[in-house]
């Protein structure tokens, strides 16, 4: 079943086509890398499927609803899209692991927040610690902390572990394919190409704004 189906979907700024009549089916339980050039236009697909930029042309459907008809908070909440420099807010990293949890009006599971962190080789004094004083690595941690407390139905991450040294980029990758293996579907983008390999069951190769070519993983 597809999960996601984007339909000649076009993205311009100006005259210049960014995304350039891409059309892609992904499959509910996909695990999918996305590489290619910089510039090529992979981090705007991504921003396209998160409902974050407006399409110019063309057509999404999320389990074959067009995002038109879709509330867009709601849709939020199924993609969620984690970004290369992680925006984090207010003071301190409990205030951002707080957040998921105040907009769905339910209690903090601070054990799962101490589980997560742990697995992320952070831990509980994360939790007081200024967002101004972490790392990038720390940054980009924290923020897919976040952005997972609640399962999503579709993963997107771009260039997710860029700030992180091999092992802990290793234990995001174990995680997310934990994920996928409950049934989350991942799109990934990295410029590491032995990481493009290592989770996934399909990669995307996209240049200039097209789909080039699908690639089998096995």
């Amino acid at each position: 079943m597809d999960i996601l189906s984007i339909k000649d979907v076009y993205y311009k700024v100006g005259n210049t086509d960014i995304i350039n009549g891409i059309s892609i089916d992904i499959e509910e339980g996909d695990c999918i890398s996305l590489v290619g050039q910089s510039g090529s236009g992979k981090s705007t697909l991504l921003k396209l499927i998160a409902d974050l930029i407006p399409i110019s042309e063309g057509r999404i459907f999320f389990k074959g609803k067009d995002y038109s008809s879709l509330n867009p908070l709601d849709l939020r909440k199924k993609i969620s899209y984690c970004t290369q420099n992680a925006y984090l807010f207010g003071e301190n990293v409990y205030e951002n692991l707080y957040f998921p949890f105040k907009l769905r009006n339910k209690d903090m599971d601070e054990k799962k927040i101490i589980d997560l962190l742990e697995r992320f080789s952070l831990d509980r004094s994360y939790l007081e610690k200024s967002v101004n004083s972490l790392s990038g690595g720390e940054k980009q941690r924290v923020g897919i902390i976040r952005n997972l407390l609640f399962t999503p139905e579709i993963i997107l991450l771009d260039e997710a572990t860029s700030a992180l040294d091999k092992e802990n980029a290793y234990k995001i990758e174990e995680y997310i394919k934990e994920v996928n293996d409950r049934g989350a579907t991942v799109l990934w983008i990295t410029h590491d190409l032995n990481q493009s390999t290592r989770i996934f069951n399909k990669r995307i190769v996209v240049s200039e704004g097209k789909v080039d070519r699908i690639e089998v993983i096995k």
